[in-house]
């Protein structure tokens, strides 16, 4: 009686080098416990360094076979006597020096559901995470690991780590056809194991090992192995948070965005090399945005990546928040405390592109998976990345699946999805012959869309009260309508067009300004068509672009004063607001991710006062229902007189829905004016309520101290006017009393 199988498969097993696809190629057929015509109840087991190995009866200890070395490799295999039906058992090794005993991997049965199974198949399952990666569990009667990934195309996946020596001979995996996925339930393993998958592609070729797709931890960088994780261990507090949170963001509430890169924002005080960690950030960063009167910080991406100069956006772990900070847990933390202290947790999160690194997905079991084949439509040229394959069902179900997780399990209050645009177009930065068109002909990514408008349906419809924000930079309609109109469903969308040439207005030389006046004005004209934030971000202080400081003209007096007034000017103008950190105290260098953020300058009185006016003015805008409850509407803007580019003034009214209102006048040029008159709604008494050349803010303290008296007389056909005092590049807001 042999109890050897046939010496092709041998060789398969002592090589794991499997010559043939599945389902030959099944390590379950062969290791483990069968029932065998001809040779009874056999049991094989790959122990390359054992000297002799045991089978040991679980319920009784008993040993009941002693195998036998069938390939000096260290292929054991033998038959029990006396035993015709598989049982519960346990293998004792015998190395030198050691005897280990452990449960058999390959008696256990699959413990992947067959609606798992079906939806995964389909692309249908928005929670994939709780099927695929690497799950903590008890299996059997045995505590363990199970792993799970999706390699439709791999001859061969097993998993590798410390413990079996990151030899792929040792665990492969059981194939389940008809999803594409592998599974293997490994006993003994717990939380915290580093591991990879070892991958045959599709020829038998051995690929790069790959981290887990879906790991929920990962190694520190520049080590790039996925850890087990566990889910369990965090004891949520942010209750009253998230029965309010759908009020805190509704179209009619302030939105004051902090953004933030967690690695540079501090350092910690005994090394400047040291980025702070997630608990540590939250005992600082809470209490500081609560002073400034920001409602919502923005994370630049905490998905795991391998490069610190791609600031995230190279995204590696999509289910992994990155361990440069800590663990996911302390993540957790973060965003419970930030929860506690009253502010939203925004997420930026990139479904658009993914970096080519050998270990992660591209190219993941051998052929263009979860990225196109072409090149023409599967590689970003300017980023160097793979562009996501959204026809896939697949792909669509692990991306959307991503976004479920971080709403989820880390209680992330919205996305901002990054580089919309990329995704909308087919030709997106491509020239004539490097793009290929749509089914109709067309230059727009219909796979993209759908995908877009999948995701927004998921997160509005599963998470009441998170948000998501677009990225997008072009006039594509309705980024911000309902899915169902046929727009793409998002909650808002950066609005480019104003950042871009408020900037390019604020970078002039004030001599010059009155002949670019249409910059500031234009904005109106498409205002209201899309649910609008207003950015003044990360990429505008970037790759020589200097500072939101450095970019104004002048003197040093100049300099802050103009940034005093964009800020000013952000806040007054309709849409909801977002600012880069450092922004608010006037950073001096522009930002990089190397080092903490020059907080050295806030003992000088200018900065100083910079901070103050980013304080009162998020306050006001908080306070003050005429300065956001209509951000989306036209009703809640008005101009008094758009037309005086000579003096480079703007005056113009913010509309509360309860009817009240503001009076908001900006003088763009170093030269004070005074008496300046406009006209207003009413006559009576009106007072100065913020005045960004106060003292207090470091200017020049010239502007309307007291009451304003506005006279009966029609001028710019209103019927009252009043005369104002307006200060060099400075911003005052009235209010009627």
């Amino acid at each position: 009686m042999s109890v050897a199988p046939p010496p092709d498969i041998v060789q398969a097993i002592v090589t794991g080098l499997w010559p043939d696809p599945y389902p030959k190629a099944d390590p379950f057929a062969v290791l483990g416990m069968h029932a065998e015509a001809g040779a009874g109840l056999v049991v094989r087991s790959f122990q390359p360094d054992a000297e002799a190995v045991e089978v040991l009866d679980a319920a009784s200890g008993r040993r009941v076979a002693t195998l036998e070395r069938i390939d000096a490799a260290g292929l054991f295999a033998g038959a029990v006597a006396r035993r015709k039906n598989p049982f519960a058992y346990r293998l004792r090794a015998h190395f030198a020096g050691a005897v280990v005993e452990f449960d058999d991997p390959y008696r256990h049965a699959s413990s992947l559901g067959e609606l798992d199974l079906h939806l995964l198949g389909e692309g249908r399952h928005w929670r994939a995470f709780e099927a695929l990666g690497a799950h903590c569990l008890r299996l059997a009667g045995s505590d363990g690991v199970r792993f799970a990934v999706w390699a439709p195309n791999a001859r061969r996946v097993s998993v590798v780590g410390d413990f079996n020596r990151w030899d792929g001979r040792r665990h492969p995996m059981r194939f389940h056809p008809g999803s594409g996925c592998w599974e293997l339930f490994i006993p003994g393993l717990a939380e915290g194991v580093l591991y990879k998958y070892e991958l045959l592609g599709p020829d038998g070729t051995p690929l790069p090992l790959k981290a887990d797709p879906c790991g929920y931890a990962a190694e520190l960088r520049p080590d790039t192995a996925s850890r087990v994780a566990r889910l369990d261990h965090h004891a949520w507090n942010d209750g009253d948070w998230m029965a309010t949170r759908a009020a805190r963001i509704a179209r009619d509430a302030p939105v004051s965005i902090y953004e933030l890169h967690l690695g540079s924002w501090r350092r910690s005080p005994d090394d400047p090399d040291r980025p702070l960690g997630y608990r540590e950030l939250a005992d600082a960063l809470a209490p500081y945005l609560n002073d400034l009167g920001f409602t919502h910080v923005e994370l630049l991406p905490v998905t795991e990546h391998p490069l610190d100069e791609s600031w995230g956006y190279q995204t590696t772990g999509y289910f992994a928040p990155t361990s440069r900070y800590g663990t996911p847990d302390e993540l957790r933390a973060f965003v419970d405390a930030c929860h506690q202290a009253g502010l939203g947790v925004l997420l930026d999160w990139v479904p658009g592109h993914f970096p080519q690194d050998a270990w992660a997905l591209a190219r993941f079991d051998g052929t263009a998976l979860y990225e196109h084949a072409d090149p023409r439509l599967g590689v970003h040229a300017d980023w160097g990345t793979h562009i996501f394959n959204y026809s896939r069902h697949e792909v669509r179900s692990f991306l959307l699946s991503s976004a479920h997780w971080w709403l989820a399990e880390f209680h992330f209050d919205g996305l901002r999805v990054d580089a919309v645009a990329s995704m909308l177009y087919l030709d997106y930065s491509r020239r004539p012959g490097e793009w290929l068109p749509n089914r109709f002909g067309g230059r727009e990514n219909l796979d993209a869309i759908d995908f877009l408008r999948d995701l927004n349906t998921l997160v509005h419809g599963e998470f009441p009260g998170a948000l998501t924000l677009a990225e997008e930079s072009t006039a594509w309609p309705q980024v911000s309508r309902p899915a169902y109109t046929g727009g793409l469903g998002f909650s808002m969308k950066w609005n480019m067009g104003w950042m871009n040439d408020s900037l390019r207005y604020f970078r002039r030389d004030p001599v010059h300004r009155r002949w670019h006046h249409d910059e500031l004005t234009f904005g109106q004209m498409y205002a209201y068509s899309e649910n609008f934030v207003l950015p003044l971000s990360h990429d505008e202080v970037v790759h020589g672009k200097g500072s939101l400081l450095g970019k104004m003209p002048g003197d040093d007096w100049r300099r802050r004063a103009g940034l005093r007034l964009l800020l000013a000017w952000q806040v007054c103008t309709p849409g909801k607001k977002l600012m880069f950190m450092g922004g608010e105290f006037g950073q001096l260098r522009e930002w990089s991710e190397a080092r903490e953020l020059d907080w050295s300058l806030l003992a000088d009185a200018g900065h100083a006062g910079i901070q103050r006016l980013s304080a009162d003015l998020n306050h006001l805008y908080r306070d003050l229902h005429a300065l956001h409850d209509q951000d989306f509407d036209q009703a809640g803007f008005e101009w008094i007189d758009c037309h005086d580019s000579a003096q480079s003034v703007l005056a113009w009214l913010r509309r509360g829905r309860d009817g009240r209102f503001v009076v908001v006048i900006a003088n763009f040029t170093p030269e004070p004016r005074s008496s300046y008159r406009i006209g207003v709604p009413l006559a009576g008494g009106y007072r100065e309520i913020l005045n960004s050349d106060s003292a207090h803010y470091g200017g020049s303290n010239l502007g309307n101290w007291g009451r304003i008296e506005a006279l009966d007389g029609e001028w710019m056909n209103r019927p009252a006017s009043l005369e104002a005092t307006l200060p060099p590049l400075g911003l005052v807001i009235l209010q009627p009393v």
